[in-house]
């Protein structure tokens, strides 16, 4: 007598109806690292490449040692868009009054100054269309994507255009970064890549 074999529990949460909420990437166990929910799904990062690893250490660290007192920099934390949107940005600068206790998870999107999305071969539509929509209408004012030409960083710049409410391109920037909002910032983009090969 043959006996079919049990079908496999799966190992990944079922969605309730409706979709998952932003309360619940703090109650789901089990989830991988860096998990984001947009529109309601929950998104899971795939291996990081080293470009994607060494640009977000540059920026997290030069930002850092530039930022104004009233400003935190803070990698790869969550903020709250709304009930259904929790993305999690490379890096991203608030207000510093928000950042309250070793235990906080996230962000309110009312208390991000600017939000830097690394892009990566799996996020390409998210980082470049679906991402910049939601920061937007979240009133972010300022959105940065960086895109890996052939091993060098080409930096889109973006400010929030408030009588329209949608972004509006304000530079791109691939070997010297010189603004001066959201602070005055002078970076020396070729330094994202190896030791060896800045040392050459």
């Amino acid at each position: 007598m043959s006996v079919a074999p049990k079908a496999s529990t799966p190992s990944w949460p079922t969605p309730p109806k409706g979709g998952w909420t932003a309360d619940d990437l703090d109650r789901l166990p089990n989830l991988p690292p860096h998990t984001e929910l947009i529109d309601g799904s929950l998104v899971f990062v795939s291996p990081q490449t080293m470009f994607h690893v060494r640009a977000v250490d540059f920026f997290n660290w030069q930002l850092q040692s530039l930022a104004p007192e009233e400003f935190e920099v803070i990698r790869e934390f969550t903020i709250d868009i709304d009930r259904q949107n929790r993305p999690e940005p490379d890096v991203v600068v608030v207000s510093a009054d928000v950042v309250e206790e070793p235990s906080q998870t996230r962000f309110p999107a009312e208390s991000v100054v600017m939000a830097i999305e690394v892009v990566s071969e799996d996020s390409v539509s998210l980082d470049r269309e679906t991402k910049p929509l939601k920061y937007a209408r979240a009133k972010i004012p300022h959105y940065w994507r960086v895109e890996n030409e052939n091993g060098r960083a080409a930096v889109h710049v973006f400010e929030l255009e408030p009588t329209t409410g949608t972004y509006t391109s304000t530079g791109i920037f691939r070997e010297r970064m010189k603004l001066d909002v959201p602070f005055p910032m002078d970076l020396d983009l070729t330094r994202i890549k190896t030791r060896r090969d800045r040392d050459q």
